[in-house]
């Protein structure tokens, strides 16, 4: 049998003799065929393609300097909500995961009020209530709600993440780190979290990625971001598919790079087997 499946591979390895390559082929007939079919699509709509307008809402010369297009200066705010959402949906997460892990009732009821009423509501609708209903009451900005809203979201689903990370501690852990006279504190400092990191790191990417996706939602109350700008750049130029796969490919490569990030952390993290 053993002798049967050497020959079979030898076999292939003579039929493929490059596996690396006869994968690069393929993905690049696909992309060649999907191109293929898109130009096919729109030649039928009688659609005049214009990529050479595109570059100048990315980038353009101001008076001899480099100037920022609508585009990346969409993508810069984006970033920013981004990395803002991120820690405050990390410390939203954690301070819920500790409520629901805590002794006192009225904390158990309190996180678990949050995590019922932030999951079964759309994102969208909990942006246009904090905008439209609390921002006028706090005298808040769009900025801030926007960011608000997206920390609010994912931080109760990264909560219930980072909660598996902390019961997967072993309890002997917990009355070691009592025993040597840490507080509750000092344990989940010193302790706990530095151990549950290396179990949470992949799934929060996967927050972390889906929060740059569902950054785009905030355009909808009139937020700069990449999509909105996007959005108005079509609104005067007409140049919808250049646009929105310019958009796109700027998302991908956030998500991309992200994701990229995350990986390299979780090899260095990774627990030894």
């Amino acid at each position: 049998m053993e002798r049967n499946q050497q020959t079979f591979i030898q076999k292939a390895r003579r039929i493929v003799p490059y596996p690396l390559l006869w994968d690069m082929s393929k993905f690049i007939a696909l992309i060649g065929f999907l191109t293929w079919l898109l130009a096919r699509g729109t030649e039928r709509l009688g659609y005049n393609w214009q990529w050479y307008r595109v570059p100048r809402y990315l980038f353009f010369y101001e008076n001899g300097n480099l100037m920022l297009g609508p585009l990346m200066s969409g993508l810069v705010l984006t970033l920013k909500i981004t990395a803002v959402s991120l820690i405050l949906a990390f410390f939203f997460g954690l301070l819920t995961a500790i409520f629901r892990l805590s002794r006192s009732f009225i904390a158990r009821i309190l996180a678990r009020g949050y995590l019922d009423f932030i999951r079964n509501t759309p994102l969208l609708v909990q942006i246009f209530f904090i905008y439209f209903v609390l921002a006028p009451v706090l005298d808040i900005e769009r900025f801030t709600s926007a960011v608000l809203a997206l920390s609010l979201f994912e931080g109760a689903y990264a909560s219930e993440i980072l909660r598996a990370g902390i019961v997967s501690i072993h309890r002997e852990q917990w009355e070691a780190a009592y025993s040597s006279g840490l507080s509750t504190s000092q344990t989940y400092r010193f302790v706990v979290l530095p151990q549950a990191v290396r179990w949470m790191l992949p799934p929060l990417t996967g927050q972390a990625v889906s929060l740059v996706k569902d950054s785009a939602l905030v355009s909808t109350i009139a937020v700069y971001d990449l999509t909105m700008q996007g959005q108005a750049i079509i609104a005067e130029t007409f140049l919808t598919f250049e646009i929105w796969l310019t958009v796109a490919a700027l998302y991908f490569f956030m998500t991309a790079t992200l994701s990229f990030v995350a990986n390299r952390l979780e090899q260095r993290f990774r627990i030894p087997t």
